[in-house]
Formats: C-alpha cells, structure tokens, sequence
C-alpha cells in the first residue's frame, strides 16, 4: 500500500505537517509507504484551461503538477492537508489540484481521499468541504471521528490539540482500512462497470 500526502502549507514543518506527520506514524505502522510533497512554498500558476494536456499527455506548464502525477497514479490513497486562509484552503494548493486532477491520464476510480484542515479558529469546516470536492470524481472518501482537522496558531500548537491529533490518527487507521477493502474487493469484483462518459451542458 502506498499514500501521497499533500502537505498545501508554505511552512513545511508547521500545524498541517503535524497533522499528516500524526498520521504518518500510523501508516507506517501499518506498513504502508508515504511520501509527503509540499506544495505551499512553490511557485505554482493556475490552470489556463488551454486543453494542450489532452494532446501532450501532461501539463503544458512543466512544474511541481507533472513531477507530482506518476506518484499520484502509484498511489492507493491521497491526503490533502491545508492551513486555512481565509475561510479557505491556501490558494496555491488549490490551483496546483486543479491541474493535477484535470492533466492526470489516469483512472482514479476507488483510490482512497482523505481532506485535513489547519487553522487557528474558524474555516477549517469550509476548507474540508472545497478539498473534499477533488475526489468526488470516483474516488472513495474516508473519514475520521470527526471532521478532519487540527487547531492551533503558532507552529507546533497542534500537537496541544489532544482531540485534533487523535482525530488524525483515527483517519489514518480509518484509510488504510478502506484501501485494504477495496483492494480486496478489486481482486474478488473488480472495478465498477463504467458508461461511456457522457458530456452536456444547459444549451445542448
């Protein structure tokens, strides 16, 4: 089993690298390999919606997006973490997901998605809303205790949030029980039968 985690701060050992880093004791517990890639410290444009990477195959903007694709085809289960920026999830996550998911040239039909939000106070409900939408596109979404969160301010306060850690822990068991299910049940009924994408929109 393997998990991507990614870490959506620009401060790479801050609040959000706890929460995963909480997690990640438990996956590797449970042997399952992790890689975390932070994103929040690159500079990393937004989706143009040119198109070109259904003809190449890839992002026609050569970043962090395309070295970041191969690691999420290998992956059984994605974390996305995020601090909280107003009331939402840091803007330069959220425009390197966008092209992830829109340039990737893979299924990701039952790969298991797991949101996490870091904030000092409010938002963090509204933050694992906007992340949660990324793996509403067929892939299986596990939860935790609670929704999935830390609190704290300062770098290192979330490690005082006893609930928000354990909460991380829950959700990392949580995941790895669900990917081991469904790796299962890919074995014994493979993967749903899948239509002919049907594309429409309110003129036609």
């Amino acid at each position: 089993m393997n998990v991507l985690m990614i870490n959506g701060s620009p401060h790479p050992n801050g609040n959000t690298a706890i929460a995963l880093n909480e997690m990640k004791k438990i996956f590797d517990e449970e042997g399952v390999e992790t890689e975390i890639v932070t994103v929040g410290n690159k500079d990393i444009r937004g989706c143009t919606a040119c198109g070109r990477c259904f003809y190449i195959g890839k992002c026609v903007f050569d970043d962090l997006v395309n070295e970041t694709v191969p690691k999420f085809e290998k992956a059984d289960g994605l974390v996305i973490a995020s601090p909280v920026y107003f009331g939402s999830a840091n803007g330069t996550l959220i425009s390197f997901l966008d092209r992830l998911f829109y340039s990737k040239h893979f299924d990701i039909t039952m790969k298991v998605g797991a949101s996490v939000a870091a904030t000092r106070r409010g938002g963090a409900t509204s933050t694992y809303d906007e992340l949660n939408k990324y793996f509403a596109m067929g892939m299986a979404i596990a939860q935790g205790q609670y929704w999935n969160g830390v609190h704290g301010a300062a770098p290192g306060e979330a490690l005082y949030d006893t609930e928000g850690m354990q909460q991380m822990r829950t959700l990392a068991r949580n995941m790895v029980f669900l990917m081991r299910v469904i790796a299962d049940g890919k074995e014994k009924y493979g993967l749903p039968k899948k239509e002919r994408l049907t594309l429409t929109n309110f003129i036609r």
